[in-house]
């Protein structure tokens, strides 16, 4: 029996399949390798493939019948929110498409156990500062929608044919748990903050006129290995006797940091001397998402161990191994 893990080889899906492999599961990967790395998965078997594909159905199905997969935990889907305003089909033939495939072969293979990764983008632009997962969800980007989306198939799903799901909604995340998993692409802020370091150029902040203390957004920073273990506490939960009313939960500290504190933590854990460029906003970039976490702590017996510091510390550990360490500092 096996899990099957797609998007794995990528940076969250990376750490999941090795705390899965550390506590001797059977791993399936299945990953179409645009951002993710084979050498990243250990001994896990891998099926390179876009589950968004017109063929995916058909070879998803037959992958979990052959190796028994009893459950699947699905990062796979495009992520920059900028991107999703400019191509919003797109988005959607690859976020819902994709989920779409994914579950059909869940269902022909008689998989019913799902973990989802979702997204805070589905608060949209909430009228609170601590946001939790009852309150009213009105995403303000294609992105968001397709998380949104996400999590109304599976709930049909559940209603259908009985399937047991977790969404995990989730915010910034960064940092490394092992220096060789860190994050391998410029996406999101830390490692975009030290490419352009790299580069010998200054990082950027989009926007800082927002309605915040220090004018930038404010956004509550995982670290990836609490993320990681979310994930795995999710899949516990759906296989014990206790599941709930609750199918989406918050992963966050429920504390939250402006791009200009994260921005700060990275200089002085580096001990380079920068200035940011302030650039326009980025479409639809909400002001301030914070999540309140306390139902996963109820319900999955989750909390997070690591804040700011720590994570960018981890994060600045992992580039500085991998192949774009900084010199001459």
């Amino acid at each position: 029996m096996s899990i099957l893990v797609t998007g794995g080889a990528g940076y969250i899906g990376a750490h999941v399949v090795r705390l899965l492999q550390e506590r001797g599961e059977e791993v399936i990967v299945v990953d179409d390798l645009s951002y993710g790395n084979p050498d990243r998965i250990g001994d896990a078997k891998l099926v390179q493939l876009d589950v968004s594909s017109p063929e995916a159905v058909s070879v998803l199905t037959e992958k979990m019948r052959e190796y028994e997969v009893t459950g699947v935990i699905h990062f796979a889907a495009r992520k920059q929110v900028g991107e999703s305003v400019e191509k919003p089909m797109w988005y959607y033939q690859q976020n819902v498409g994709g989920l779409a495939n994914v579950l059909s072969a869940m269902e022909a293979a008689e998989v019913k156990k799902m973990i989802f990764s979702s997204s805070a983008a589905v608060y949209g632009m909430p009228p609170v500062e601590v946001v939790s997962e009852d309150i009213h969800k009105s995403p303000i980007n294609p992105y968001g929608e397709t998380k949104l989306i996400g999590e109304w198939m599976m709930a049909a799903c559940e209603r259908s044919w009985d399937l047991k799901w977790a969404g995990l909604r989730y915010f910034n995340v960064a940092g490394a748990g092992w220096d060789d998993l860190g994050d391998p692409a410029v996406l999101n802020l830390v490692p975009m903050v030290l490419d352009r370091l790299a580069k010998g150029s200054s990082p950027k902040i989009f926007g800082d006129d927002y309605p915040t203390p220090d004018g930038t957004c404010i956004r509550d920073y995982i670290h990836v290995m609490d993320l990681a273990q979310a994930h795995l506490a999710a899949l516990d939960y759906l296989s014990t006797d206790r599941i709930g009313e609750h199918r989406v939960f918050n992963v966050g500290t429920g504390t939250g940091s402006s791009v200009k504190e994260v921005i700060d933590q990275i200089a002085k854990t580096t001990g380079i001397e920068f200035t940011a460029d302030i650039e326009p906003r980025r479409a639809g970039d909400p002001p301030q998402l914070i999540g309140d976490p306390t139902r996963i702590a109820v319900d999955l017996g989750w909390k997070a161990q690591h804040y700011l510091p720590e994570i960018i510390d981890s994060a600045w550990r992992a580039w500085q191994a991998g192949p774009r360490r900084i010199e001459n500092l």
